[in-house]
């Protein structure tokens, strides 16, 4: 299968909203509000939304179709440990197009947008959420810290870890 990863544009809130249906992200009440904030985050040119999309050829009657998605936050005020800052801000694939490279693609675009615009990038995560751990790890990503919340998260358990990595040196 072919795919396309490219900035998100207000048409794809459809897409973006089905696929964190599908991945039971989102539940059906709250699909207003998360409609809301991600619009509002393609709005912002502070912050990145992609979409990974199956390219026309291969997408049921010649279109395309959304099966995955990420953005950036760009935080401007610290929180504790967790400094101001352009953070990771989650991925979220289709269950049935998982594990064959997407979350790491969508990664790897957020990263370099983040690194044109700093030298650092951020990510919190659930402490127990080993994938997601593994997978940032092959970007350097680092702990700086644990605790119940950074910014606005909050975590399932109660710890979430935050990490930092340095833009590669060209």
């Amino acid at each position: 299968m072919t795919f396309v990863i490219r900035p998100a544009a207000k048409a794809d809130l459809p897409g973006i909203v089905a696929v964190d249906l599908a991945a039971a992200r989102t539940s059906p009440a709250n699909a207003g509000r998360f409609t809301s904030s991600i619009q509002a985050a393609i709005a912002d040119p502070e912050r990145l939304v992609l979409v990974a999309e199956l390219s026309p050829n291969v997408a049921a009657g010649g279109g395309v179709a959304v099966v995955g998605w990420a953005k950036t936050h760009l935080w401007d005020f610290a929180d504790g440990p967790a400094p101001a800052g352009h953070y990771l801000a989650g991925v979220t694939v289709l269950p049935d197009f998982r594990r064959r490279g997407l979350a790491g693609e969508l990664t790897e675009a957020r990263l370099n947008w983040i690194w044109q615009r700093a030298n650092e990038a951020w990510y919190v995560v659930n402490a127990r959420n080993q994938a997601s751990l593994a997978l940032h790890r092959g970007w350097g990503f680092r702990e700086v810290a644990r605790g119940p919340g950074f910014h606005t998260v909050t975590f399932d358990g109660g710890e979430g870890v935050l990490l930092s990595a340095a833009r590669p040196l060209d």
